[in-house]
């Protein structure tokens, strides 16, 4: 594939052939590109930046050296799947740092939306920083750059970039998935054998649960986000929803109402469910949710999540409301 062409000239990725073919083609570029030299990821657990490190596994081995922040602000089992697939499946040359008390000492009494985002995305390039530091003979970057991103800013995305690395570490960058869109990238995904829970992650924002703990962060709140959100997304894989909602997840207010439990009065948490399709992001509409789906979750929620006593779905489509809620 000419890495000058744009897309709209060429052929789409649908099936595993068109994949394979790919990645063939990719394996070939990125060893000529690297040769034997050392190349950085920062692995989120995303798809983009899952599957570029599958692909350069695939070409380079050892030589890729990810790098998984865990920023205490991941869904449930997140992290814990990053490190089975790369580690122990892919035998991936992998550095996981547990930085969650560091994040959330920070962001503790912090209410303030963009303030949060800002600390979160900092903090996050501050501990890559570190790392990278620590590490020899590094002459490449790796980012899971798509076409998308290209198209929306010039080549240059925030939250895909890791933008705060010291002046004297001159990297060159390795983006192999950079002319494909999202779809593609899952289809090669799939192709390279990552697990499909993987593959078909739904998009989420680089400050995780932080903008879904709505206003200042307290582990306990942030902890009952989790589990509600693990529930969420349970039920949504059991009835099939998962395949026909865009994006869906829960949000939890810094707010308390009276619920009884055990015959006693007791204070707790709203979960709040958001479920929307989109096809570019700009607008949103509401996924109708059976009845009998609504209530198994409510159910599922306030008998099982400590903190939370009652369980609200947000109707309002994109625009008015946005997707996130800060």
């Amino acid at each position: 594939m000419d890495n000058n062409k744009r897309p709209d000239s060429m052929a789409r990725i649908t099936t595993k052939e068109q994949a394979d073919a790919f990645i063939a083609e990719q394996v070939q570029q990125i060893k000529a590109q690297v040769g034997d030299k050392k190349v950085l990821l920062a692995l989120s657990g995303g798809v983009d930046s899952s599957v570029v490190a599958a692909l350069l596994i695939k070409a380079i081995g050892k030589q890729l050296v990810c790098v998984h922040v865990n920023h205490g602000l991941m869904r449930k089992g997140e992290s814990e799947q990053v490190i089975e697939v790369f580690k122990n499946q892919l035998d991936a040359n992998l550095i996981y740092i547990d930085a969650t008390d560091r994040f959330l000492d920070l962001l503790k009494g912090v209410s303030e939306p963009e303030k949060k985002r800002k600390i979160i995305g900092g903090e996050f390039i501050k501990v890559f920083d570190e790392e990278a530091k620590k590490l020899e003979g590094i002459s490449f970057l790796a980012q899971g750059t798509i076409y998308p991103d290209i198209l929306e800013s010039d080549g240059v995305k925030a939250h895909h970039n890791v933008g705060g690395l010291p002046e004297e570490m001159k990297f060159e960058l390795v983006e192999p998935v950079k002319l494909l869109f999202k779809d593609e990238v899952r289809v090669v995904g799939k192709a390279l054998g990552l697990p499909v829970s993987m593959v078909e992650r739904q998009p989420f924002p680089g400050p995780g649960l932080g903008v879904r703990c709505l206003g200042a962060i307290t582990r306990d709140r942030l902890n009952a986000l989790r589990e509600a959100d693990a529930i969420l997304r349970e039920e949504f894989d059991k009835c099939g929803l998962n395949t026909k909602v865009w994006q869906y997840f829960i949000a939890v207010p810094d707010l308390k109402s009276v619920g009884v439990k055990d015959s006693k009065r007791y204070e707790g948490w709203p979960a709040i469910i958001r479920a929307v399709n989109t096809t570019d992001a700009m607008s949103a509409t509401i996924e109708e949710i059976p009845y009998d789906v609504l209530k198994r979750i409510t159910a599922r929620i306030t008998a099982e999540v400590e903190g939370i006593n009652r369980v609200l779905y947000d109707l309002t489509p994109k625009p008015v409301g946005t997707i996130e809620w800060e």
